[in-house]
């Protein structure tokens, strides 16, 4: 496994999470600022928008207006272009928990995952399934089944979409078909069935990766914010693991990669993901650093 040095881009956040490369700019949202931000050129977090029941997931569609997941109110927003922030979709009927992370497609196409359960809250597991919202904020569920679906890409070509199964275990894999909806969901990377356990101890205790974020390279990997064992670990389709940078004692919960020539490697970094914690602290910050096979697909 490589050596790698760490760069700290910005901190002094809470819970950072979503992070995108878009427009030449490093963007991110912080739950308990209730902010999105995007950092200038002079290395500086400016806040864009303020999404009072708490940001996640982020996009952008074709014409260049951002969408965000408001998670506790289970609403994906769009910001006008004269800075209006609207309802694009309400999907509170298709989802068990918050709303969570999104993955916005070139052709406008979102897709948002959901907790499935009350994670904060100490409720058992419960799978979850993904939401498609189309371009219109129409909306319908394209898949169930899923451990705590977190981070998502859509490949390349626009075919795949990769999604992490945070409590599962595992990074699950679907064909995209022409109008939007999934296929059947396949095996990316598997590292052991968890099943039906409904004790997230037990699942956690269980697993070998707690795949959060994700975000995928030009050979096909994709790189895992893998959550409480503190580190971002890049793993080839079938599940070999390809290399790891060790972030003890942060935990990682996002990761995108970035940069001018797609090889930044940026990290969101936290001690771990307990409300009350990450609330009374600003302990949240963002790591950067440099490898080798640059990003792509979406975001």
């Amino acid at each position: 496994m490589s050596e790698y040095k760490l760069d700290v881009v910005v901190d002094g956040f809470h819970y950072l999470e979503g992070p995108r490369w878009y427009n030449d700019a490093l963007w991110f949202v912080d739950f308990y600022t209730q902010g999105v931000y995007r950092v200038n050129e002079q290395g500086v977090a400016e806040k864009i928008v303020h999404i009072e029941q708490q940001p996640s997931g982020l996009g952008w569609l074709p014409d260049g207006r951002m969408l965000v997941v408001s998670m506790k109110d289970r609403k994906v927003l769009r910001l006008e272009d004269d800075g209006e922030l609207v309802v694009h979709a309400d999907i509170w009927e298709h989802c068990d928990g918050h709303a969570n992370d999104m993955v916005v497609a070139p052709n406008g196409n979102a897709y948002v995952g959901n907790f499935g359960f009350d994670l904060m809250g100490g409720a058992d597991h419960s799978h979850a399934g993904l939401v498609l919202v189309k371009p219109d904020g129409s909306s319908q569920v394209v898949a169930e089944g899923l451990s705590f679906p977190n981070g998502m890409v859509i490949s390349a070509d626009e075919k795949t979409l990769i999604v992490n199964e945070l409590f599962g275990n595992k990074i699950t894999q679907f064909d995209i078909k022409e109008d939007g909806s999934l296929g059947e969901k396949r095996d990316f990377a598997n590292f052991g069935e968890l099943g039906d356990e409904p004790n997230l101890g037990v699942r956690i205790e269980g697993a070998s990766i707690l795949p959060d974020g994700l975000t995928l390279d030009a050979e096909g990997a994709v790189w895992i914010a893998d959550t409480l064992n503190q580190r971002a670990v890049r793993i080839a389709e079938g599940g070999e693991v390809l290399d790891i940078v060790d972030t003890a004692p942060d935990g990682i919960f996002a990761v995108a990669l970035g940069g001018q020539e797609g090889k930044t490697l940026f990290m969101c970094a936290a001690p771990d993901w307990d409300e009350a914690s990450r609330k009374a602290e600003t302990k949240g910050r963002m790591l950067s650093t440099q490898v080798k096979v640059g990003h792509a697909g979406t975001p």
